[in-house]
């Protein structure tokens, strides 16, 4: 039997492209099974309502591997839990990972579609170490050059000119955190800078 997944990450998101495609497929609409959340793990009321549903020789497709998930390491441990129960996968957008091809070239589909999800993983893996180096070289650069980070502060001019009132008593420290909408220990914080500057 063939049963279809789709997800979207949120509930704003409309599902109907891929349901189109799994039904164009050949897979019955009471066979679809649709999450609305994020794809950062597999802890999703129809994906695993849809796990319990896969029997052996059953094919679960999919329009495209990132609805399945978005970390390639989680991915490739879900195909081999899935495939284990004796169950196919199809990739609509990416057949080079379908697990019931016939042999090529003396290799199974499983085990091609194994490599190719290493390959992915791999990638992933390599462009996250990638993003983090760039914006950490970025950062490094921006700071050479003069630029801060963080939440502003609001040691602003409110500030300065409220520090007399203090010192003469017509306000008390409290009163000022409650105008400027600041804590006790951020007014310390901004009384110290001034200070050092």
């Amino acid at each position: 039997m063939k049963f279809g997944y789709a997800r979207v990450s949120t509930k704003d998101q409309n599902e109907s492209r891929q349901i189109d495609a799994l039904v164009e497929w050949g897979v019955e609409i009471s066979n679809i099974f649709i999450d609305k959340q994020s794809g950062k793990n597999f802890n999703r009321e129809q994906y695993q309502h849809l796990l319990r549903t896969l029997r052996q020789d059953d094919i679960l497709v999919i329009k495209s591997i990132d609805r399945l998930g978005r970390n390639y390491a989680m991915i490739r441990d879900e195909f081999k839990k899935i495939v284990s129960k004796g169950v196919h996968i199809n990739i609509l957008e990416m057949p080079i990972l379908n697990t019931d091809q016939p042999v090529i070239n003396g290799l199974t589909g499983q085990f091609i579609s194994d490599i190719v999800l290493s390959i992915l993983g791999y990638v992933a893996e390599q462009e996250r170490d990638n993003i983090h180096s760039r914006q950490k070289e970025g950062i490094d650069s921006a700071k050479r050059r003069g630029i801060k980070f963080g939440r502003p502060t609001k040691l602003t001019d409110q500030f300065i000119k409220i520090i007399p009132s203090i010192e003469q008593k017509a306000l008390t420290i409290n009163q000022v955190c409650v105008i400027l909408g600041i804590t006790r220990k951020t007014y310390y914080t901004y009384l110290n800078q001034l200070k050092a500057n």
